[in-house]
């Protein structure tokens, strides 16, 4: 009894196609349940509290785009500890000196970022 390729497929088509229809239920009922009443304050672009203070085109710092890149990379490599973490018992000692020259590297990272002056706010 063999069925064909693409009837595996039939569960994630019906999943998709209940996923579509709860958001289109929701953003339906959304546009109908509540006031749809917009104002100049409500579509200005909101900026940490108060208005916008300068045309959107303008050049923006680049201490916002390194802070972000320094932020997304240290997230990333913390998560690495989580796996090793727990197969800690499994990996051995090789395992062990692996870990800690990942975070010699870490570290050695993070001073030579420190140094530079990266994470300094003006």
């Amino acid at each position: 009894m063999t069925q064909p390729l693409l009837a595996e497929y039939f569960p994630i088509l019906v999943f998709l196609g209940i996923a579509g229809a709860i958001a289109i239920a929701m953003v339906g009922g959304s546009m109908l349940v509540a006031r749809q009443k917009p104002n100049a304050e409500k579509l200005s672009a909101y900026e940490c509290g108060f208005a916008p203070f300068d045309d959107t085109r303008r050049r923006f710092d680049v201490r916002f785009y390194l802070v972000a890149i320094l932020f997304i990379i240290f997230d990333l490599e913390v998560a690495f500890l989580f796996p090793w973490a727990v197969t800690l018992g499994e990996i051995g000692w090789l395992g062990f000196g692996s870990m800690m020259g990942f975070l010699g590297v870490l570290t050695v990272g993070f001073i030579y970022e420190w140094r530079k002056g990266a994470l300094d706010w003006e």
